[in-house]
């Protein structure tokens, strides 16, 4: 099966597009849902988290405070490498799972942090989301209500535009309407088509 990754940065579109090509019948599988569910109560990777960095990033339900952890991770790169050697092996290994038992002739693979992770050899191509920065910034402000600051600071820690673009096989470019979108996802899913036949 032909398997396509899809990235971007942080309020690009990679949702909307994930759900354009799930409208012609092509399964996705998300890794941002398959972390959320590795670190539901009572999972083994949330044990893992608590035994790293101590019961405090958990809420009052006992499960996991994403934003005090996203904090602590945001503020120390250590950390985060502690993290993602508990989170990435059990991630690599559901998508894994997933994609084994599609039955389709491609299927996306939604990695917001493709490029940041140097995880291209999940996938046979790479599909980069592209929007100005601009775009970025009143998208996510207005969808997670942060500020500018808090928004270009998590832009700034990601890949740059530059280096995702050049990681690219493929590019969307959503900086328009969505008829244009759509259109874009259309003419991606007949090539993807063609491409699910030799691969």
């Amino acid at each position: 099966m032909l398997v396509v990754a899809l990235t971007g940065g942080i309020g690009s579109g990679k949702t909307t597009v994930s759900q354009l090509f799930e409208a012609f019948g092509i399964p996705v599988v998300d890794t941002d849902i398959i972390a959320r569910q590795l670190v539901a109560p009572g999972e083994v990777a949330l044990k893992a988290i608590i035994n790293q960095f101590g019961s405090a990033i958990l809420s009052a339900d006992r499960s996991l405070n994403r934003t005090k952890l996203r904090q602590i991770i945001f503020q120390n790169a250590e950390k985060k490498a502690q993290l993602e050697s508990i989170l990435h092996p059990l991630i690599r290994q559901e998508v894994a799972r997933q994609i084994s038992a599609l039955i389709a002739p491609y299927c996306i693979v939604a990695i917001p942090l493709l490029i940041e992770n140097n995880q291209q050899g999940i996938a046979n191509r790479t599909l980069v989301v592209d929007t100005p920065e601009s775009a970025q910034l009143a998208r996510v402000t207005l969808r997670d209500n942060q500020t500018e600051n808090e928004v270009s600071a998590i832009i700034s820690a990601q890949a740059s535009r530059d280096e995702r673009l050049a990681a690219a096989d493929e590019v969307i470019h959503n900086d328009g309407s969505l008829a244009e979108l759509k259109q874009q996802v259309a003419v991606l899913h007949q090539k993807y088509l063609i491409y699910s036949q030799t691969s």
